[in-house]
């Protein structure tokens, strides 16, 4: 049974790096949340790394930003992990195909520009759906719209045997008091309709080379016996730190808070009860990163 603690500091000695995750941990879609920064502060401050794992699919300069706009300042973590930047990586090496259909909200348009790391990369186009070899979804163009609305569309690009480049995991998030859709929500819609999705986030092994990389990058070399998983996801976060070998804290007070009845802090049974219906068993849960 996982360990339930009420402060970071609890157990964050045992531990030298944390993998972060950002949307309902540190901040909730429209601005940083105060104690989670705090506590990544406080554990920088005693020499942890802290890298931020997310299955955003923007760039990490994006994200960067966007960081800035909520009001989570640069001195809470040490460097940036996207599934965009992994998805991106793929598509440039040809993952679905020069000529692409694209999925999205508009909003992600920096997701197409060329990645400099990359050798002659492939020159991605995006065309109509009748044109396309391969599909690169980022999100629903409504986040708000029942992902079912897409399956005329996918009955076509699955008989055409078109591969589904997803570039953000996660089926849903909560921006403020809303629940919005997210790319793994079509991306798991199209499986089920017989299609093939590719992953590059969480729970998926890429985007965890990737943290190790930027971890390494800081000049430092931490085993993973000494990385913490930390995140509210128990499909993604806590089920990704799994596959990988790597401790997890859950943050039950994310998208599970009305399932584990968190109140500050889970009811045991409810937390219990939640984790066997998911098969999950993370190393700790708290209520909120604090």
């Amino acid at each position: 049974m996982t360990q339930i603690i009420d402060r970071l500091d609890e157990v964050s000695d045992q531990y030298d790096a944390m993998f972060v995750d950002l949307w309902g941990c540190v901040h909730d879609g429209v601005r940083a949340l105060p104690d989670a920064v705090s506590a990544l502060q406080a554990y920088r401050s005693r020499g942890g790394k802290v890298v931020l794992v997310t299955n955003s699919p923007r760039p990490r300069a994006g994200v960067t930003r966007q960081l800035g706009h909520f009001g989570v300042p640069e001195d809470a973590w040490d460097s940036i992990a996207t599934s965009g930047d992994s998805a991106r990586s793929a598509m440039f090496q040809g993952a679905v195909g020069k000529k692409v259909w694209y999925i999205g909200d508009g909003r992600d348009d920096r997701f197409f520009q060329p990645l400099e790391i990359l050798e002659n990369p492939v020159e991605v186009e995006r065309v109509p759906l009748d044109e396309a070899e391969g599909i690169v979804c980022t999100g629903p163009a409504d986040p708000k719209a029942d992902p079912s609305v897409m399956r005329p569309e996918f009955l076509l690009a699955k008989q055409r045997g078109l591969k589904l480049l997803c570039a953000n995991p996660d089926i849903v998030v909560d921006r403020g008091e809303e629940r919005e859709w997210c790319a793994g929500a079509l991306a798991a819609l199209y499986t089920e309709m017989g299609g093939e999705s590719l992953y590059f986030g969480k729970p998926h092994p890429p985007i965890y080379d990737l943290a190790r990389r930027r971890l390494a990058a800081l000049g430092v070399d931490i085993p993973d016996s000494r990385i913490l998983a930390v995140g509210d996801g128990i499909l993604t976060d806590v089920a990704g730190a799994a596959g990988e070998d790597i401790d997890s804290l859950f943050i039950s007070g994310g998208l599970a808070a009305a399932e584990t009845k968190t109140r500050g802090t889970p009811d045991p049974a409810a937390l219990r009860a939640y984790l066997e219906e998911h098969q999950a068993a993370p190393t700790y849960t708290i209520g909120h990163l604090r």
